[in-house]
């Protein structure tokens, strides 16, 4: 009963020259190793491209999709691990991905206005706090490619990719003059790892129920 785990995070895009949770992801394929006991773990870092992202799931859940997705994004105005109970149906009007594009209109899809993530947000907000991690739980996953992914992968508008357990995280910018509340690289990892581990204890429990 091992499950097979996405954990996603985004590169670049306008305003953010360096996002930390591409570094993440190079940071848990460099140490996939410790995860060989309790998962499958997969990576991968998407684009902040609206029209490429669609594809790119579609493309993941052609292999075979995972049991559960963790996508990561960053948030400038995060203080820890934002843990995104809502993807809205909707996006910001200012928001053009790296090619300079932004889809036509406010909402990404004539479906329900809102859903709920269904990663284990309790559990994992416990474990970080008891790690003496910052967390904290937000309703506003933003009207960005965060959000857009977000919903995506919990409301099903890719026939192929629509995993079990999904649901994502917002992290701040590595420390700065830019960020006096930014995350290092070492953090970043150690509680990414703590939020795989508890997801995966979360499924087997379910699917030993």
């Amino acid at each position: 009963m091992t499950p097979r785990v996405l954990v996603t995070g985004f590169g670049a895009f306008p305003g953010a020259p360096v996002n930390p949770t591409e570094g993440l992801i190079a940071a848990l394929d460099a140490d996939a190793a410790r995860f060989a006991d309790i998962c499958r773990l997969e990576t991968r870092v998407f684009d902040v491209d609206y029209r490429g992202l669609p594809g790119r799931l579609d493309e993941i859940g052609a292999a075979g999709c995972p049991d559960i997705a963790i996508h990561f994004g960053l948030a400038a105005s995060a203080h820890g691990f934002r843990l995104e109970r809502t993807a809205r149906n909707e996006i910001r009007p200012d928001s053009v991905d790296i090619h300079g594009f932004r889809p036509d209109g406010e909402t990404i899809c004539d479906h329900a206005e809102s859903i709920s993530t269904s990663l284990p947000i309790a559990p994992i907000a416990d474990a970080l706090g008891a790690a003496d991690l910052p967390v904290e739980v937000s309703d506003d996953a933003g009207g960005y490619l965060c959000n857009f992914l977000f919903y995506h992968a919990r409301a099903g508008l890719c026939d192929l990719y629509r995993p079990p357990m999904a649901g994502f995280v917002h992290v701040p910018p590595a420390p700065g003059l830019m960020a006096p509340h930014g995350m290092d690289a070492e953090t970043l990892l150690r509680g990414a790892s703590i939020i795989i581990r508890v997801c995966v204890d979360r499924w087997v429990a379910e699917q030993q129920a």
